[in-house]
């Protein structure tokens, strides 16, 4: 699948790394918040290389809607309600700030990347969603965050009412990424093994530095932080159309805050349209794009589908992010992760946070992000939710399915997937449109959990922590960092 990003730019080639060397900071992963960490620490005069295991922007950076706002969905009131005033307004007004900052550098370095001012609009078609906009409009002004209720006529889709944020902003994110790339030390195709406290080990060399940054997603390192077990992932979809004229573009971005909501941006003449999201691992039918599309044919009738892909989002146990220090046991080691579908703007607050915890600036907004906040008392439904989850997804390597040892690798159709037990192991099958068959294990290689068959995007995720692997077994996403790839030779 390819994003409408994907289709602007060209990827400039890097090089591995050489072999052994040494740094101040190592800045594991070069999506856009490792890139922007990196560029921060740069000005600063930190010598800073970057680590990628694929190539620059390949993770989740392609797959944004790349909306840069403060706006994060049904949050503010939580929020207050949860850790307070003043660490509520720490959120905000990092949020706000990052969408400044992005637009200072992008207008510093002259970047041409289709940055633009748009409001961005929590939108409702129900009058239960109405009241909860008027809680959220009161939150959000007693935070410092502009915004208004209004009334909605005329739009394509079902709309009553929205609170709308004036001055957020949208773009594409890889022209701004490979801008930034172009002052910094990135190595790629160098995957990182492990590390220590002043060492990272990569399967080209070395790097001995003072400090480490995991901006990789979703750590992969599970001790000490534990992040494995204060967050899971979840998959939404995008589907892109052409408008081309036929209807007029939306002014606004829109994020519906209804069960059945989905989110629209403007990009040219394409039409992002993006929902049905769902936890990793928790989709056993395929029906995601074609209801992105049912809509859009619906909504703008005519329109041709030009794109459509899926992103990969780290959701923590209370809503907010993690940034700050890895763990009070690695005290040079510092993350950013748990970005709960707002990357963009999430990304700059990160970078800012950890540019200045590194270089010793004073700071009055990390306390809200600390890795080693409490566990706040909504976050306890959340991580029994978690608890359960994990239990069911690691009985299920253990336990058998009597279809499971019943159905013939011949009642498999076309373009289908299913776990058999083949010689004693449970076993991944999937017969592709040629009608070849493709195996792998089906145990997670990060903590053992049973993986399951995901017909949208022809991938075997992790239902635990969010792992995800092609029908050939590579990995795709992790925190695991290597495949599930067998030996089995297997007849059609």
């Amino acid at each position: 699948m390819t994003s409408v990003w994907d289709k602007t730019v060209s990827i400039p080639v890097r090089e591995s790394l050489p072999g052994n060397t040494e740094t101040d900071v190592v800045v594991i992963g070069a999506g856009i918040c490792g890139i922007l960490t990196a560029w921060l620490l740069a000005q600063e005069g930190k010598r800073v290389i970057v680590t990628e295991a694929n190539v620059t922007g390949s993770g989740q950076t392609h797959h944004t809607t790349a909306k840069i706002t403060a706006q994060h969905g049904m949050f503010y009131d939580k929020l207050v309600s949860m850790v307070g005033y003043p660490q509520a307004k720490e959120y905000a007004d990092i949020n706000r700030r990052a969408i400044g900052e992005y637009e200072r550098l992008i207008e510093t370095l002259r970047i041409n990347c289709c940055f633009e001012k748009r409001p961005s609009r929590l939108y409702t078609n129900t009058q239960a969603g109405e009241a909860a906009l008027q809680k959220e409009k009161t939150a959000a002004l007693t935070l410092g965050i502009s915004c208004e209720y209004e009334r909605l006529y005329g739009l394509p889709f079902p709309a009553k009412a929205a609170l709308t944020f004036p001055n957020q902003a949208q773009f594409n994110p890889l022209p701004f990424l490979f801008r930034l790339a172009e002052d910094l030390t990135i190595y790629e195709h160098t995957k990182v093994l492990c590390a220590d406290s002043h060492t990272v080990y990569t399967d080209k060399g070395n790097i001995s530095c003072d400090t480490i940054v995991y901006a990789c997603h979703f750590p992969f390192r599970n001790f000490p932080g534990y992040y494995f077990f204060r967050m899971h992932q979840e998959r939404s979809y995008v589907t892109a159309i052409d408008l081309s004229g036929r209807f007029s573009p939306l002014d606004s971005m829109y994020y519906g805050i209804d069960a059945d909501g989905l989110s629209f941006r403007q990009y040219g003449d394409a039409l992002l349209i993006g929902g049905q999201g769902h936890r990793t691992g928790k989709n056993s039918t395929a029906h995601r794009y074609q209801y992105l599309e049912q809509r859009a044919r619906e909504y703008w009738p005519g329109c041709p589908v030009t794109a459509r892909w899926s992103a990969q989002d780290c959701i923590p146990l209370d809503g907010i992010p993690y940034i700050g220090h890895f763990s009070s046991k690695e005290p040079g080691w510092y993350i950013a992760t748990g970005f709960k579908k707002w990357g963009m703007t999430s990304s700059m607050a990160a970078a800012m946070i950890l540019r200045d915890l590194i270089c010793d600036k004073e700071s009055t907004h990390g306390k809200v992000f600390s890795p080693d906040r409490p566990l706040y008392a909504p976050a306890f439904h959340t991580l029994g939710a978690e608890l359960k989850e994990v239990s069911i997804a690691l009985s299920r390597e253990f336990l058998s399915h009597p279809r499971e040892k019943e159905a013939a690798l011949s009642d498999l159709d076309r373009g289908e997937a299913r776990i058999l037990t083949l010689n004693g192991k449970k076993t991944g099958i999937y017969r592709d449109d040629c009608g070849h068959l493709h195996a792998v294990t089906v145990k997670c290689p990060h903590l053992g959990c049973q993986l399951s068959w995901n017909p949208e995007d022809k991938t075997w995720d992790c239902p635990c922590h969010g792992s995800r692997f092609d029908y050939h077994g590579n990995l795709l996403d992790g925190p695991s960092q290597e495949g599930c790839q067998i030996s089995c030779s297997i007849k059609s």
